[in-house]
């Protein structure tokens, strides 16, 4: 149902559903959102910055020149806009750039590149340098500032009622993510069930936060770690998307149950934190006695549900450790070789259309501690990667969309093939580092890996 037909009448449940459905689009139109996070420090000192002074305001407000439009909240700039990119700053200042939807591989390393030129030439001029690790290697929790952003007060609140890592989620985590289109329901059903699946293969691929507080964490990521323990309700593996049946309905009614955060209007983010949006649509909110929901409040709450894969009006990949300048095209490179080539979703699907349910969970956790070195049904987790980032390739080369210089889009998974290849991780090179030329300093990745 259009959302112009139900602005003066209660939502339904029909019209939840159909705003997933509103997502799906011909194979034409399909484009992908590349996403990633960076922690923000102090040049020198390895310090988390402040909002200010001469802190993260400052590297958004300095981001102007470049065209972006700041977006203010209570007076605050929390973000900027330019065209369909935004750029966000998240609870502990982690800086996010969230793409435009393009049409290649090419494009989003285009615009990645572009984005990080803008902020190394703000970025110099305070002092400040940016760090792509999946957690924050030296800093404590109670180290990092807060920033100005109402949705965040109401999270740091109820985090610690739901799950004991809920603030390391907030605070010290970094990722890279991918969003990626679907063509109809039973296209959604084979790219979730297959992305969710091979999610934990691309955690290994990708882990990149072997420190927690300037020490070994005994994880390769320590970011796919703290998410085992930040809110049952809203994270995890989905088993119900690998049951029969599954589709935007059943995807709507896990919605409904995850409790809400907010109701924003206007400026202001109104708290109601564990109630529930079917009470909402009954207009039962205390917090809002009578008031009944809009689309755009079904669409905010989809914001605050947390699956390794999540579903909102496109598929989020959202399993991988942020990195250095060089993976963040890799991944979705590797996503967009298995989605958008029907052959390589189908070889992808076969690679794990065979596990058990109840080993998603495990994979998931051992993926974290072991890399590359886990096992699932059989065969290590180095030998599927190698599979997934085969058939990954092997998709973009029949895409064939080539660069001015004539090249496909295949050279950006080098590195991930590397990675499989060898069954060392990224986060196994940095603990190479911390004992030996580091001399047990996991500061010395500032310096060393800074963008």
């Amino acid at each position: 149902m259009a959302e112009a037909d139900c602005k003066d009448r209660p939502l339904t449940f029909e019209d939840l559903v159909a705003w997933f459905d509103k997502g799906s689009k011909p194979a034409s139109e399909w484009r992908v959102g590349a996403e990633h996070e960076k922690f923000v420090f102090r040049l020198g000192a390895h310090e988390p910055v402040p909002y200010e002074p001469n802190g993260i305001k400052a590297l958004l407000d300095g981001l102007t020149r470049f065209g972006w439009t700041p977006v203010t909240e209570a007076g605050n700039v929390i973000a900027l806009e330019r065209g369909k990119a935004n750029v966000s700053l998240e609870p502990g200042g982690q800086f996010e750039l969230s793409g435009a939807p393009l049409e290649t591989i090419h494009d989003i390393c285009e615009e990645t590149g572009q984005h990080l030129a803008e902020v190394k030439v703000v970025a110099d001029e305070l002092g400040l340098g940016f760090l792509g690790l999946g957690f924050t290697p030296i800093w404590r929790r109670d180290e990092i500032p807060v920033m100005p952003k109402g949705r965040y007060k109401i999270m740091r609140e109820y985090m610690p009622k739901v799950g004991s890592l809920g603030l390391d989620m907030m605070f010290r985590t970094c990722t890279v993510q991918a969003n990626l289109d679907f063509g109809s329901e039973a296209d959604m059903v084979m790219k979730f069930r297959t992305s969710l699946a091979l999610q934990p293969i691309a955690t290994a691929l990708f882990a990149n936060s072997p420190f927690v507080e300037g020490r070994p964490s005994g994880f390769f990521s320590a970011r796919a770690n703290v998410w085992t323990d930040v809110d049952a309700d809203r994270t995890g593996m989905l088993d119900f998307v690998f049951r029969d049946g599954f589709g935007f309905e059943t995807y709507a009614e896990y919605a409904l149950n995850v409790p809400m955060y907010f109701v924003k209007r206007g400026d202001r983010y109104i708290d109601v934190a564990g109630r529930s949006f079917r009470d909402f649509m009954a207009g039962k909110l205390d917090e809002l006695p009578g008031e009944r929901p809009s689309i755009k409040d079904w669409a905010d709450h989809t914001t605050t549900i947390f699956p390794e894969v999540r579903l909102k009006q496109y598929l989020e990949m959202r399993g991988a450790d942020a990195g250095p300048w060089s993976r963040l095209c890799a991944l979705p490179a590797l996503w967009m070789g298995i989605f958008y080539d029907s052959a390589a979703l189908a070889a992808a699907w076969d690679l794990c259309k065979h596990w058990k349910i109840e080993d998603h969970e495990r994979l998931r956790a051992d993926v974290a501690r072991m890399g590359l070195k886990a096992e699932i049904a059989g065969r290590s987790v180095q030998d599927v990667a190698k599979d997934m980032v085969a058939i990954a390739r092997e998709g973009l080369k029949r895409r064939n969309r080539l660069s001015g210089g004539m090249v496909d889009e295949t050279n950006y998974l080098t590195e991930l093939e590397e990675i499989a290849a060898s069954g060392v991780t990224a986060a196994e090179r940095l603990l190479e580092l911390y004992n030996g030329s580091w001399q047990g300093d996991a500061s010395k990745v500032f310096d060393t890996f800074a963008y």
